[in-house]
């Protein structure tokens, strides 16, 4: 019996100075039956041709990330599907641990793989943190890992969404199958945050708030949307586990720190278009999983 083909799809913009780790990661899977995918949307760097080093399936196609992503799904041959960011790195048998534990339980639809942040400077360090805080808990993890047929059921990612849209699409698999329909592996993806700035990881909060005035649908205020964007749920999460938070406590005050700019940034943008009330596209950005 052949083992499932394996669709993996990473949507990229401007990745050129980390798509090759992302890459190399991907096709050195321990499990063989492996398809790679490549959505780009219009780079202005050589995205494309790193991309054409490790796969003959590279794609353009916007105009924001979950748009990539259905759209790579659409091109795929495989029977699962898993979908990263381009400044991701996959550890060697994460494909196979997905498979293994989809086959074994026909009652399992999607897979969580539990994520770690590392990069330079301090405000990387506070993101790593951050991070650390999210693996187990269920209002804040989302699936990466897709039966394709159930993908495809349930309509893949919402394209008018930028920010929530790997959250919901999870609690849509869970709402039609039940909360045993999405498991998880213990193999980790490292999410590098390279040289990350406070004023980047603000302005990615913004775009998110700025747009998710239009988010707001009756099947995404059905899930917990609204407990992972309060900022008392996010700290009494951290405080609960004082010990972690600060063992170094100039991260972990960095880290309170850098959440109360996000969460202020996300307020703005999200107050900005409830009064605008008009949506105005703002710069693309990618590779922004941080949620």
């Amino acid at each position: 019996m052949n083992k499932p083909l394996v669709s993996v799809i990473v949507p990229t913009y401007n990745s050129a100075n980390y798509l090759k780790a992302c890459l190399k990661s991907i096709i050195n899977q321990s499990y063989e039956r492996v398809e790679l995918i490549v959505v780009d949307n219009n780079s202005q760097d050589n995205t494309k041709e790193i991309a054409k080093m490790y796969t003959s399936n590279v794609y353009n196609q916007g105009p924001e990330r979950s748009a990539q992503k259905n759209f790579g799904v659409n091109q795929s041959q495989g029977d699962y599907i898993l979908i990263i960011d381009s400044d991701m790195e996959l550890t060697n048998n994460i494909v196979s641990s997905c498979i293994e534990s989809i086959l074994e339980d026909a009652t399992i639809k999607a897979l969580i793989i539990p994520e770690e942040s590392f990069g330079e400077g301090f405000w990387s360090h506070c993101k790593k943190l951050e991070r650390s805080f999210y693996n187990g808990v269920d209002w804040q993890e989302s699936a990466r890992f897709y039966d394709k047929g159930v993908y495809q059921e349930l309509g893949g990612y919402d394209e008018e969404m930028i920010g929530a849209e790997d959250f919901v699409l999870s609690s849509r698999v869970k709402k039609k199958y039940g909360q045993k329909s999405t498991g998880r592996i213990n193999n980790i993806i490292y999410h590098n945050e390279q040289n990350l700035s406070l004023s980047k990881a603000c302005s990615k909060k913004f775009y998110y708030g700025k747009t998710s005035y239009f988010d707001l649908k009756p099947d995404i205020i059905e899930t917990h949307f609204y407990k992972r964007t309060s900022i008392f749920n996010r700290y009494a999460l951290y405080i609960s586990q004082p010990m972690k938070l600060f063992k170094n406590p100039v991260i972990g005050l960095g880290m309170l720190f850098m959440k109360t700019c996000e969460f202020g940034a996300g307020a703005i943008g999200y107050l900005l278009a409830k009064i605008n009330k008009l949506h105005f596209p703002l710069p693309y950005m990618m590779d922004s999983n941080n949620k």
